[in-house]
């Protein structure tokens, strides 16, 4: 099994590129197979989901063509198939997206109920209640979603929680239905905003993305496009809470700043200088940073995909910090991790109750899904001694190179496959 070992109490220095947004490739790839036509996607991230993904969709008979690590030909002209096999869903939540490219197109799916991060509930039910308003029967048999229509028609919509997912699930498939659709309290973060430009590209007619409204006027057909998607705002944040959390100095290039105001703000508050350009943002964190509250909520609020990161450089603020958990109940299981290191972390419900140490020190961990895994690599490259970190799987899910990004910029990682391996590791950093 894969691990982490880092020594830490180096300060991360230097410029990082950063990768395209998972969270929208997942979304955009699945959109792709709404038409019959030639798409080429650009800025795609090289992670375990995404090939993951196509793997899936290669399966059903999408042909795809890897142009370069980065860029990917598809045609789905030869769908052979509209249900997609458990092996390769239950690795994946975004598998999801794949119902609503498929009603959408065809007018039927049959998907297995997704696996991904055990991070808390992140029920479909929103998603059903979608489809059936556009015109659907949906079932759930043998663990699997089957959703078919004779035709999908135009529907007012009203989502009762904000969801991505079902926004983005449920604008693919209405994109193609007869007549016009409303989606109400829409979430707002800018990978749905980036699905609805993509599937604009192709030809569908979807206003309002970006807003709590979406109005989405159906068409009988989607054409070929070309589509760069958006660089990661989650990874961005990664790396700039990587530079607070160490004392470092850092670029993070290939961003969009607007996309990162709420992890920006969040920064500043607790004394990190941060410098905005075009497409890049630079953090400086030159002296020991003080406690602040934080709650995650639906974008543009502070990110859930974020919470791991603050939290552990909280860990190493001066005076007590809040961290209130708004969307994932199970969010905070990296907190028994971190404790293991030195934090003194209090964990009541949806809030962590963090008082600040001086220092962390290396232990061996466990990453328990992909944001707190890439958090605990935070915590071990701010920590002295040296750290182990297991099932490292998760973070490979979401992050490119994690740690050759990080040893440009002068962390001391290595990605280990054995116990000589991790020896050899050990010798060679003294």
């Amino acid at each position: 099994m894969e691990q982490y070992i880092i020594r830490g109490g180096n300060p991360l220095v230097g410029e990082v590129e950063i990768s395209g947004a998972k969270n929208a490739a997942l979304g955009i790839l699945a959109a792709a197979i709404m038409t019959d036509d030639t798409v080429l996607i650009e800025n795609l991230p090289d992670v375990r989901d995404i090939n993951v993904l196509l793997e899936a969709m290669e399966s059903i008979g999408v042909r795809v063509e890897r142009i370069t690590k980065h860029a990917v030909m598809m045609n789905s002209e030869h769908i052979g198939e509209v249900s997609v096999d458990y092996e390769y869903i239950k690795k994946i939540r975004a598998s999801y997206y794949l119902i609503g490219a498929l009603l959408g197109k065809y007018k039927k799916a049959e998907v297995p109920l997704p696996g991904g991060c055990n991070i808390g509930s992140r029920p479909i039910d929103l998603h059903i209640k979608g489809f059936k308003a556009l015109g659907a029967e949906v079932k759930i048999r043998n663990g699997f979603i089957i959703a078919q229509a004779d035709h999908l028609h135009g529907s007012h919509i009203f989502l009762d929680t904000v969801s991505v997912g079902a926004t983005i699930n449920i604008m693919m498939a209405a994109s193609m239905a007869e007549g016009y659709t409303i989606i109400e309290n829409c979430a707002r973060e800018p990978h749905v905003v980036d699905v609805a430009n993509f599937l604009n590209s192709m030809g569908a007619n979807i206003k309002g993305a970006g807003t709590d409204v979406i109005r989405i006027r159906g068409v009988q057909k989607l054409h070929k496009t070309e589509y760069s998607i958006i660089p990661d705002q989650i990874e961005a944040g990664t790396f700039m809470f990587a530079a607070a959390a160490t004392k470092g100095d850092v670029m993070v290039k290939n961003v969009i700043p607007k996309h990162l105001e709420a992890t920006t703000a969040k920064l500043l508050e607790i004394g990190c200088e941060v410098e905005e350009f075009d497409n890049a943002v630079r953090v400086v964190a030159s002296k020991r940073l003080r406690s602040t509250n934080v709650k995650t909520l639906p974008y543009p609020g502070y990110p859930t995909d974020m919470q791991p990161q603050i939290g552990v450089t909280l860990a190493l603020a001066r005076g007590t910090s809040i961290v209130t958990e708004s969307i994932f109940e199970n969010r905070f299981k990296y907190m028994d991790e971190l404790t293991r290191m030195g934090a003194v972390v209090r964990v009541e419900g949806n809030t962590a109750i963090i008082s600040g140490v001086e220092k962390l020190s290396g232990a061996r961990v466990s990453a328990p899904d992909l944001r707190a895994g890439a958090a605990l690599v935070i915590a071990a490259l701010a920590a002295e001694g040296v750290t182990t970190i297991d099932d490292i799987i998760y973070i490979q899910r979401g992050y490119e190179d994690f740690e050759e990004k990080l040893r440009s910029l002068g962390a001391e990682i290595e990605r280990v496959n054995s116990e000589k391996e991790a020896q050899k590791f050990r010798l060679r950093i003294g």
